[in-house]
Formats: structure tokens, C-alpha cells, sequence
């Protein structure tokens, strides 16, 4: 494994050989089959579907992490997925869920789904991927992702089989008797097949493939972003992209006696792909409390106690988790912990503060985008973590900083200047990043680089840091929301004529959604009545915004356009405000800094209480400085 501190050592790293010369495999298989034949014996996957830390926990070893999946892509084969054929999963984490993932992958195309999805939106995405098989949960009591599963498949035809996995195989006790007792009945309106995942995979080989893993790089993966609507992007990812994301977490930050505790989803890209894939690479071992990972019962009040169990020396999270963590005390030996690595949304001050001071540990923040096939850059594990920034892009991963003038010029940035990141490696597919031909109109620079619709800077030091976004997409803990949703269901109210969705500053979830309407002249309604239309017309409960304004006139461009600056500013306003009640300092205006984007500048009274300003305004993402300070910088990047 390299050392990785600064970029002087990634320059090292990537100047020994070109990427193309190193020695990887081409396929998922046989990259999992690498590792195998390395460490055979030591634990690769380990799930606990209850979170105590003397609960029941399943553990496969890389044999036979390999063997599960070999038999599991068998079984895919012989329903008929060929290599460009669509096995969708819409699963919770389990020890079954990667090896879906990488089974899917081998025998055909693998399409996970967010099972929090409504029904019609799950339809979408398999409509859109061509899905032939489903893999997801038998009927599991306090869950009902059959009772979705079963609703969205009676939209799909072209489905022929759905494998169910039963969870109630990791239980232990008398719980393991209840479940068939309690189990829901899901209603069904589809033709399709329905198979037990155990009953089928045991009944194929598992000791080698049926056919042949042809060594060709190739579409392996579909995952949906850019929002949840019904008609979803989906991106694709070669097994390039793939392997190139465990390859660099191999290289740089795990090895095989590293335990990744990680409670995020394996629909997502960050484990899929930073974490599943960096473990094949490496050997290293990942385990997954609860198949709801950090929203699962228990979870926060027993982590640390987990950390303990498994003597986990990374956590991968986000922010939302870490504050919650935060509100619990670190109530067991946690000295095995290296570093937390932190990504998804930006992560304030105070928060990355606090949790040194309660743990001892760092956070290395990094920046990926499912459009690349996730890694962009990460901040040093072993070397100056700026906090704030999203770290040094990886190696072979060229980051430019771009402006597309209105002739459609590109303009190179210079160093500390905001532009639109852009990004070229061996995770971006140019050309074909989505599979809609018309959906990559535009997104690349001069034909290679992936315009990411960020916008950030790098500063001399060769750290990148993300200040904005050109698209408009909600982040809300990490989780995508297309403001379209939201503007759509209000738009539907009689009374409203125009509608702008943003994300305003929240201390927990990085962002939610707020939502700003101009009235019909001469219409009137109130907050109350617009917030329960929107309750029955936006179909995404994260999309339901927190906050709904009515302006006079919403600001608009020449065009016509709403102008989501001046509504950014204003939300900026109101949150730092009641943020800074009883503090002695108000929000006097919210400007445009062209290195440090929106910035809050401050005032204050004689009884201002400086530490207050400063501690309540570190748990917040965005810069802010005192009116009085030469426009220095106080808070933020």
C-alpha cells in the first residue's frame, strides 16, 4: 500500500507507470477471484441484522464470498440474463446484497434500486434498465419492500422472475419461530416467477462459472441519480470504473487487516463502489449493522459498542450520522479507529471538531459523483486533512476547473478561481455516461471531460473545494432531490403561479428542501393550505419542504427564468437569523464571493458573544464573516 500524505505523493504514485500498465484484472469475477486466492480464510463480509453487540452476525470469508457469488451468477445465466441483460435488486443490506451486486454484474447488467422508493418510481427505473429479474425481501415484518416490489413488477412486464431473500435465516432464538407466524401477506398482480434465493443458489455450482467470463471490458452496473422522479437518469459503469475505485482503495488506503464499519446503503455508490470494490482489492473486511444501516434500530445508541465488537479501523458516514453520533457518548474502547471517511454532503467545522475531540480520530472528507463511477478525491488519511475541501484528486484522475463562456467557449480557471468542476479517469464513460443518447448532450469538455455541474476551485496547495452547484439538485443527508418534484406539486395548487425549490443550510442534513411560490393575481391561500397540497402532490417524503414562503414576485432572470441565487440568499438569511438568536449577531447581507461563493456577512451589538457566533455557525456548511472584518472569513471554507 502507498503512502499517501500529500500530493507530491500522488504525483509519485502515478508517475511510476501508466494506468494501463498495471497489472488488473478486467473482470468483476476475476477480480474477486484475485483476492480469494490470497486470503481464502480471513472475513471479507459481516452482517448483523439486529444492532446489539452480542447480537447473531454472519460472516463470510473470501472463499466463500466467491462461491456465493459464482453460484449466484449461475443461477442469474440460467434464467436467461445474457451480458446485456438487466438484474435489478431492490434490497437492504444483508450479507445477500454484494453478492447480488457482483453476481449481477458477472452474468449480466446490475441495476440496484432504492428500496424507499414509491412503487411508480421503482417501475421507472426498471422500465428504463430493461430489467429481466428482481432480486429483493420475502415479506419481512416491519418492512414492506415486498408489498413495493410486488406493486411496481405488475408494471413491468418484461420481468420474468423475482428471487426473494428471507432475512429471518439470520435470526437466532425465538424471534427466528415468530417471524413465519407474523410474516405480511403482499398482495400480487404480476405473472412473473417468484423464486427463493437460498433454495435456487444452492441448487448451481458454486466451485466455477457455467460460461464463459469473457475478458472484456464492458456496461457491468446501472445506477439511477439526479433526482427520483419517474423517469430517472440512469448512469452506467464498466467494469473499469468499477475495479479502478477498489484499485485506488487498495493502493492508498486499506489493506487486509483493515474492518470498514459501514452502515450506508449497498444501492448507493459510495459502498458499492469506494468501499465494496476497495475490499475485493485489498482483502479487507466490511461490516453492515442492520440491513438499514444507520437508520436501523438501535444503531446509534449501540455504535460505538459495535466499533468495539468488530474493532472496526475505519467508519465510512456522512454528516447526518455524525451529528447524530455526536448526541450519544462514546461509551466503549473505540482506540482501534484510524480515520472516519466522510462524503456524500460538506461537512461543517464544529461537527469534524467535535468528533476528534470525543474520539480521537480524523475525518478525511472526500468527493465523488455516481457520473464518474463515484472517486474524485479524497482528503489524505495520513497527511493535512483541510477541512472543508474535498482532498486531492486521485491518481490518474485530471480535475479541471472550467467556464463555459455564453458562446460556448471554455475558459480554464485559474488557481483559487470558481468555475464548473470537471473531471476526466478511468470511472468516466465519455459519451455514453447515461443510457439516454440525449442526456449526454453537453456534459463533456472537449469530448473527455465530465462536466459535474459543481462548482468549486483548487487552491495552491492542490486541494479541490466544492462552493455551489450549477445544477440544482437538493442534497438532503446525502440523498438526491430533483427540485422539479417539488415545483411540479405546487404548481398544481390554483393559487400558485410560479414556484422555486432550494436547498436551504441545515445543520443535521446539509440541506433541505424549501420551496419559495408566487401567487395567481388576485389568488389567495395560506403556508398552512400550500403545505398540506404539498404533503398530497410531492410523491417523495425527503422532497416535502420544510419551509414554503409566498413572496410577492419571485426574482427572475431576462428570460423569465426564476433566478435561484437571490432565493438562496434569502434562505441563507432566515436559517443563520434564527441560528444566531440570542447571540448579539444578525445576517446584515448575503453576497457572491467569487472564491467562497454565497457568504453571510454578519453585524453586531455591544453583547455579542463571539464564542456563541462561532460555535452555533460551525454547525452550518456555508462561510460567513463579521461586517467589521475587512471581508475576512470567520466560518465556512
Amino acid at each position: 500500500m502507498a503512502r499517501f500524505e500529500n500530493s507530491d505523493d500522488l504525483r509519485r504514485f502515478e508517475a511510476e507507470m501508466a494506468y494501463e500498465d498495471r497489472d488488473l484484472p478486467v473482470t468483476i469475477h476475476e477480480f474477486l477471484s484475485r483476492t480469494a486466492s490470497r486470503f481464502p480464510e480471513r472475513p471479507a463480509i459481516s452482517f448483523q441484522l439486529l444492532s446489539g453487540p452480542r447480537d447473531h452476525a454472519t460472516t463470510l470469508n473470501w472463499r466463500e464470498f466467491l462461491e456465493r457469488v459464482t453460484e449466484t451468477a449461475n443461477l442469474f445465466r440460467s434464467l436467461g440474463v445474457g451480458p446485456s441483460d438487466t438484474v435489478a435488486y431492490m434490497l437492504p443490506n444483508s450479507i445477500e446484497t454484494p453478492v447480488v451486486l457482483l453476481a449481477g454484474a458477472t452474468a449480466g447488467v446490475v441495476s440496484p434500486v432504492n428500496p424507499l422508493l414509491d412503487p411508480q418510481q421503482i417501475a421507472g427505473i426498471l422500465r428504463e434498465t430493461r430489467a429481466k429479474v428482481l432480486v429483493t425481501l420475502k415479506a419481512f415484518p416491519k418492512t414492506d419492500v415486498a408489498q413495493k416490489a410486488a406493486e411496481a413488477v405488475a408494471m413491468c412486464p418484461d420481468i420474468t422472475h423475482i428471487i426473494e431473500i428471507d432475512l429471518n435465516r439470520h435470526l437466532r432464538g425465538l424471534k427466528h419461530y415468530i417471524v413465519p407466524l407474523i410474516r405480511p401477506k403482499v398482495k400480487t398482480a404480476h405473472h412473473a416467477k417468484v423464486l427463493d434465493f437460498e433454495a435456487a443458489t444452492s441448487a448451481m455450482n458454486h466451485t466455477r462459472l457455467d460460461f464463459e467470463d469473457v475478458r472484456q471490458d464492458r456496461v457491468a452496473a446501472y445506477f439511477h441519480t439526479g433526482g427520483t422522479t419517474g423517469t430517472p437518469k440512469v448512469a452506467q459503469h464498466k467494469y473499469s470504473g468499477m475495479i479502478y475505485n477498489g484499485w485506488l482503495g487498495g493502493s492508498l488506503l486499506f489493506d487486509e487487516t483493515d474492518v470498514l464499519m459501514c452502515p450506508l446503503p449497498m444501492f448507493h455508490v459510495f459502498a458499492a463502489y469506494p468501499i465494496l470494490m476497495s475490499c475485493i482489492d485489498s482483502g479487507a473486511q466490511v461490516v453492515m449493522p442492520t440491513p438499514a444501516g444507520y437508520r436501523g434500530d438501535g444503531v446509534f445508541d449501540n455504535f460505538w459498542k459495535l466499533i468495539e465488537r468488530w474493532q472496526a479501523t475505519f467508519l465510512i458516514t456522512v454528516p447526518t450520522a455524525i451529528s447524530a453520533l455526536m448526541q450519544r457518548p462514546v461509551d466503549a474502547d473505540v482506540s482501534s479507529l484510524r480515520t472516519a471517511i466522510s462524503g456524500s454532503a460538506p461537512l461543517p467545522i464544529e461537527l469534524y471538531n467535535r468528533f476528534r475531540q470525543a474520539t480521537g480520530v480524523e475525518i478525511a472528507e472526500g468527493y465523488g459523483l455516481t457520473e464518474a463511477t463515484c472517486l474524485v478525491s479524497c482528503n489524505p488519511p495520513d497527511g493535512v486533512k483541510k477541512v472543508g475541501s474535498v482532498g486531492l484528486p486521485l491518481p490518474y484522475t485530471h480535475v479541471r476547473i472550467l467556464r463555459h463562456d455564453d458562446a460556448g467557449k471554455v475558459h480554464e480557471c485559474a488557481t483559487d478561481e470558481v468555475g464548473e468542476i470537471c473531471v476526466a479517469n478511468p470511472g468516466v464513460f465519455p459519451g455514453s455516461t447515461y443510457t439516454e443518447a440525449d442526456k449526454n448532450h453537453r456534459l463533456f469538455a472537449e469530448d473527455r471531460y465530465l462536466r459535474t455541474g459543481d462548482l468549486g476551485r483548487i487552491d495552491p496547495d492542490g486541494y479541490l473545494w466544492i462552493t455551489g452547484r450549477a445544477k440544482d439538485l437538493i442534497i438532503r443527508g446525502g440523498h438526491n432531490i430533483d427540485p422539479a418534484e417539488i415545483e411540479d406539486g405546487m404548481l398544481s395548487h390554483p393559487a400558485v403561479g410560479f414556484a422555486g425549490a432550494i436547498g436551504q443550510p441545515d445543520s443535521f442534513a446539509g440541506e433541505l428542501p424549501c420551496v419559495y411560490v408566487e401567487l395567481i393575481s388576485g389568488a389567495g391561500v395560506t403556508v398552512e393550505e400550500l403545505t398540506e397540497h404539498a404533503r398530497s402532490h410531492i410523491h417523495e417524503r425527503a422532497a416535502i419542504p420544510k419551509h414554503i414562503e409566498i413572496l410577492p414576485e419571485l426574482p427572475k432572470t431576462a428570460v423569465g427564468k426564476i433566478f435561484k441565487p437571490e432565493l438562496r440568499k434569502l434562505a441563507i438569511r432566515r436559517v443563520y437569523d434564527a441560528t444566531l438568536q440570542g447571540t448579539g449577531a444578525h445576517v446584515t447581507e448575503v453576497y457572491e464571493d467569487k472564491k467562497r461563493g454565497l457568504v453571510a456577512r454578519l453585524g453586531r451589538d455591544g453583547t455579542a458573544d463571539e464564542d456563541q457566533v462561532r460555535k452555533r455557525l460551525g454547525e452550518l456548511t456555508r462561510p460567513w464573516e463579521w461586517d467589521d472584518a475587512d471581508g475576512s472569513a470567520d466560518g465556512g471554507q
